[in-house]
Parts: C-alpha cells; sequence; structure tokens
C-alpha cells in the first residue's frame, strides 16, 4: 500500500510537473509576444517625437531663429533681477529727529545744529533724541536760550533727516519711531507673491499656452514694476511689489518651458547659463543705479524704463510647438515651425511636416491630479521639489549671514553679482563632462562642507567667514543653474510648467522658512539645518535619472500609471484604436490566474505563480497582435 500511495504521489507530482511545464510554455510564448506587443507600442509612442526631432534638425540647431528667441526670453532676465532686488536699496538707515521748524519763527538766522541743540532733547549719552522734541514756549528767543525748555512730547509736525543725502522710503514715507518696516516683513511679501505667482502660472502656461502667459507677465511687470515709482503710500508700494513677484515668477516658468520645448541638447543647457547671465548682469545694473542715483523713485523709474520695449513681443515672440501639437493644434504648430524654418533659411520636407499630428483625445488629457495619481510623476516632482527647498533655504541662509557679517549694502551685492559670472559659465564644462545629475551632486557637495564650517568655526575670524560664504555663494550659483536646466527636462510638455510651479512653490517656501529660522531661533540652528538641508538635497540627487542627449517626454505615457479602467473587446481593436487598447491593456496588469488541475499541489500552484511574470496581456489583444504582424510579414 505504502508502495502504491508512493507511486500515486509521484505520478501525482509528474502531472503537477508536467502541468507546470505547460503553463510555463504558453506563459513564455505570451511573454515574446508581450516584448514584441511593447515594442510596437514603444514605437508608436516614439515616432511623434522622432518625427518633431527630425523637424527641429531640418530649421537648424542654433540658427537665427534660436538666437533671436533666446534674446527675447532672456533679456527681460535683467528687469527681473532689478525688480527682485530693489527692496534691498530701499531702506536704508535714516538718522531722523522731530521737526521743530516752530523756532525758526523766533530765531530765522539759526544754523541747524543750534535748532537741534535748543529744541530736542538728549538721551543719557549725550546724542540727540530721534522720537522727543521740546514743546513750543511763547517767550522770545532770548529767553529759550538762557532758560531753555523744559516740556517733552513725541514728534508733532513730522520729521527731519539733516544728515541724509539720499530719498528713500524711509524719509519719503517717515517710516521711523514706531512705523519702522521689518526687512523680513518685506521680504516676506515679495516671497509671498513669487510663491502665489508660481503655484498658479505654471497651471495656466500648461492651459493657454507659454506665449499669452509671457506677454502678461510682461505686462505685469510694466504696470507693477515700473509703476512702484508712482505709489503714494508705504502699503501701495507692498501691493505693487506683491503683484510684480507674481509676474516674474509667472515669466521665469514659461520662458525655461519655451526654450526647453525649441531646443535641443547642449543648446538647451547653454541658453539656460546665459539667461542666468543676464540675471547677473542685472543685479550688478541694480547695484550701480542705486549707488548713482539720488531718489528712490528715480531708481524705479530709470530701471524700469526698458520694460516699455516688452511690448513689441506681441507681435515677434513665438510659441511652442510642441505644447501645440500635444494640444492637438496641428495647423498651428505646423506654421511655427514654417516660420522658424524660414527665419534661418531652411526648408522642411512637405511629407515630413506632414507627420506632425496631434495627440489621440484623452491620451494628453492632464491635470494637477497626476501629480498624485502617477507614481512616476510624484516621485520626480518630490524629489525635486526637495532639492529646490533646500537650496534655496542654504541660499537665502547664505544671504542673511553675509549681512550679518558687516559687509556694507552695495558690496555685499556686487561681490556675489560679480562671482555669478564665472559660476554660470562653469556649467557649461560640469554639463559636458558630467551630465545634470552629477553636476547636481558635486556643486550641492561643497555647500554642506561650507555649512559644516560655518557651524565650527568662531565668529571672530570675519573674514575667513566672509571668503567661506562667498564660496558657498558661488557654488549655490551653479547648483540653481544646473536645477533649471535639469527640471523641464524631467518633466513631460503636457505638465511642464505646472512641475516647476510646483519645485518653485517648493523654493519659496524654503526661502520663507530661512527668513522665519534666522530671526526667531539661536545661531547655530541655522546653519545646522543648512548642512543637514544639503545633505538630504544630495541623497535625493542619487534618485533621479540622467537626462543630457535624451528627448523630452510630451505626454504622460512615458511615466507608468497606477491605474487604468479600460474595458477592451475584439471589434475595437483596429488600426490606432487596437494600439491605444493594447497599450491599456499592459498598463492595466494584474497577477494571472492559472487553471491549475485539480491533481496540481497547492504548493505547486503557489510556486508556479510566484515564478511567472507578472505582467500580461489578454488573449484576445495578443491574438490581434500576431495576427497583425503575421500579416505585415507576409510577401
Amino acid at each position: 500500500m505504502v508502495r502504491e500511495d508512493n507511486c500515486k504521489v509521484q505520478r501525482g507530482s509528474q502531472h503537477a510537473r508536467s502541468n507546470v511545464d505547460r503553463h510555463e510554455a504558453s506563459l513564455h510564448s505570451h511573454s515574446l509576444s508581450l516584448e514584441m506587443l511593447l515594442h510596437r507600442l514603444m514605437t508608436t509612442d516614439t515616432k511623434q517625437d522622432d518625427t518633431f526631432v527630425k523637424i527641429l534638425l531640418m530649421i537648424g540647431k542654433f540658427g537665427t531663429f534660436q538666437w533671436r528667441l533666446v534674446a527675447l526670453t532672456f533679456i527681460p532676465n535683467i528687469m527681473l533681477a532689478f525688480f527682485m532686488f530693489a527692496d534691498t536699496f530701499m531702506f536704508t538707515p535714516q538718522k531722523s529727529y522731530c521737526n521743530t521748524s516752530w523756532i525758526l519763527a523766533l530765531g530765522p538766522n539759526l544754523s541747524e545744529a543750534e535748532q537741534l541743540n535748543l529744541t530736542v532733547p538728549r538721551n543719557s549719552k549725550g546724542s540727540f533724541m530721534t522720537c522727543h522734541m521740546y514743546l513750543p514756549v511763547s517767550q522770545d528767543l532770548d529767553f529759550i536760550i538762557q532758560f531753555g525748555l523744559n516740556y517733552t512730547d513725541t514728534c508733532q509736525n513730522g520729521w527731519i533727516y539733516p544728515d541724509t543725502k539720499k530719498r528713500s522710503l524711509i524719509n519719503e514715507f517717515n517710516l521711523v519711531c514706531g512705523m519702522e518696516p521689518k526687512m523680513e516683513t518685506v521680504q516676506a511679501t515679495s516671497l509671498t507673491g513669487l510663491l502665489i505667482g508660481a503655484l498658479f502660472s505654471g497651471f495656466i502656461s500648461d492651459k493657454v499656452g507659454r506665449q499669452p502667459v509671457i506677454l502678461l507677465s510682461l505686462l505685469g511687470l510694466i504696470i507693477f514694476g515700473f509703476g512702484t515709482a508712482f505709489v503714494n503710500s508705504f502699503y501701495q508700494y507692498l501691493v505693487f511689489r506683491f503683484c510684480a513677484s507674481l509676474a516674474m515668477a509667472s515669466y521665469t516658468i514659461s520662458s525655461i518651458s519655451l526654450t526647453t520645448e525649441w531646443l535641443r541638447g547642449e543648446h538647451r543647457a547653454h541658453s539656460t547659463i546665459l539667461g542666468h547671465c543676464f540675471f547677473a548682469v542685472g543685479i550688478m545694473l541694480l547695484t550701480g543705479l542705486a549707488y548713482g542715483l539720488p531718489h528712490w523713485r528715480l531708481l524705479f523709474l530709470v530701471g524700469g524704463m526698458p520694460t516699455f520695449l516688452f511690448i513689441s513681443y506681441i507681435w515677434i515672440l513665438p510659441e511652442s510647438p510642441q505644447w501645440l501639437v500635444v494640444k492637438g493644434k496641428v495647423k498651428e504648430a505646423q506654421e511655427v515651425l514654417c516660420y522658424a524654418a524660414s527665419v534661418n533659411k531652411k526648408t522642411i520636407p512637405f511629407n515630413l511636416l506632414n507627420e506632425v499630428r496631434g495627440s489621440r483625445p484623452g491620451v494628453t488629457k492632464a491635470s494637477v491630479l497626476d501629480f498624485c495619481n502617477n507614481r512616476q510623476l510624484f516621485k520626480v516632482t518630490l524629489v525635486m521639489g526637495g532639492i529646490w527647498f533646500a537650496v534655496s533655504y542654504n541660499y537665502f541662509m547664505l544671504s542673511l549671514k553675509m549681512k550679518e557679517l558687516g559687509m556694507s549694502i552695495h558690496f555685499s551685492h556686487v561681490i556675489p553679482g560679480i562671482l555669478k559670472l564665472p559660476a554660470r559659465l562653469c556649467c557649461i564644462f560640469l554639463l559636458a563632462r558630467m551630465g545634470r545629475k552629477w553636476s547636481l551632486a558635486v556643486t550641492l557637495f561643497p555647500v554642506t562642507v561650507i555649512s559644516f564650517l560655518l557651524l565650527i568655526f568662531p565668529e571672530e575670524l570675519n573674514s575667513m567667514m566672509i571668503l567661506m560664504v562667498a564660496l558657498g555663494e558661488f557654488s549655490l550659483a551653479i547648483t540653481v543653474t544646473v536645477l533649471f536646466i535639469y527640471t523641464p527636462e524631467l518633466l513631460p510638455t503636457v505638465l511642464r510648467a505646472t512641475g516647476l510651479g510646483l519645485v518653485c512653490l517648493a523654493s519659496m517656501t524654503g526661502a520663507i522658512l530661512a527668513l522665519t529660522i534666522i530671526r526667531y531661533t539661536p545661531h547655530f540652528l541655522p546653519i545646522f539645518l543648512s548642512c543637514v538641508s544639503a545633505i538630504l538635497a544630495i541623497t535625493f540627487t542619487s534618485l533621479l535619472w540622467e537626462t543630457k542627449d535624451q528627448p523630452l517626454s510630451n505626454s504622460l505615457e512615458h511615466f507608468p500609471l497606477l491605474r487604468f479602467n479600460v474595458t477592451m473587446t475584439e471589434d475595437t481593436l483596429s488600426g490606432d484604436v487596437f494600439e491605444e487598447a493594447a497599450r491599456n491593456a499592459i498598463l492595466n496588469t494584474q497577477i494571472p490566474r492559472l487553471d491549475s488541475s485539480s491533481d496540481l499541489s497547492e504548493e505547486a500552484a503557489r510556486n508556479t505563480t510566484l515564478n511567472t511574470p507578472t505582467h500580461t496581456v489578454s488573449s484576445t489583444a495578443l491574438k490581434h497582435f500576431e495576427d497583425k504582424e503575421a500579416d505585415s510579414q507576409a510577401p
């Protein structure tokens, strides 16, 4: 009996193994068909990108049209730098005294020093008090000189600024004696404008196009940037600065998206580096004008006058053809491409131009929710957001540290501005040698080291601290340029501007956090957090992939979606519908169910299931695909 049972068990196990072999053979054939189907679908997905690359090559790698596009989009960076850092020169300290001109009615020939000596009380150190005055009396001047004045009160007729040679917001709106504006509040207002602009402008740019958002942003710079020279109160100034920051964030995101989608390879990187060089020039221009002009209104008038030239962009700035194709506006895309070719004196073959076609409905529809539903897109946005947060926090921490070290307001802007020019140019060699990913990691490493040294070095070594902060700003300038090149290349065209807006949102959050922590926490904590955030940013960089010399992704098809609920029938599998249904079938994968025999043991079934591929496609789709392949190979 035992032998018979053993034989039954052996025969049963042999039967189970034969069942497993049959299933493995069937799954192997399905796997081969699946590989063929995947190859077919990958070819279909990239065909449109290949066509676009060919057309851009036919137009010319970097001809007259590309040069003009770069100039049009990056010359405004000078104005962006001007308006972004103008607040620094608007609130220079002013020595104020109460306006006591009432005594001039008694003694019109009194000098300024005599007037102050008679009408302004002194503090315990012998200096004139800035917020108090002696009350007027009815006696004559000789009586006041002989006996003096006794009763004091706060300033009643405003203030005077005898030692001030320049007109700033302080003496324009009398922001003294308890009404002094906090620079943290002014900076937070501008950063909030940048934050909100980044949040909404990217979404709008992906919906209505790059060109309209750029034009609206430039209009905002004209109204709220140049218009700041005409405000009548400090609160109006804050409102105008907030709106100008909205325009600056919108322009930055949309212009980067536009140039990224027009240019290819190293030209894309070089154009971004050139744009950041324009930004550094804008900082130095602002510093020179602020040093030479005697009035803050003149600074905005003279510096903001070139913004009116941007009105011409209505007629000469092109739209992104990739965005037009993704949105199904094929005719407009073809017209823009033909215009670019005519500017470069090139010709696009008619048959190649006809291959440009809009994407099918339902494929390019995208929303902000895709940043949560698409696992790969969510990962990219989260990782890049963390890196942008760390870089922005470190940048503002070092900038505020430079001010704490006693640097003059002009010197602290000129030196970083000069250093940023060679820093941007270093990006050319880094990106050519190392690519995007390693360049980002290499430039973040010195920031980590410098933050650690600032944490352990004593503050008495003032010169050494200034040198380290300057080197840290130099390294961060390179990092920011690499980020502006790397981030758009990681995002698909259909959501590129929205993704840039989200990472810029993280950047502004890091800047606001830096302002808050530096003001309300002990001295060592901001630097310690700077070191930790830089280490985390380097770690996050390892999670990304290299994008150098890679084509841009147009749609979310290049990112694996979490789930698609699509039903497929044999009647729908024809032509483009077959490709769409097969694609959805592949993405809607599930664990295969094996029709195991009753003799197959539970253990063998479990092992068979675990050892088989998890990605399958319906038999109807595979059969139809194999039939199409056989028909295509038949003579």
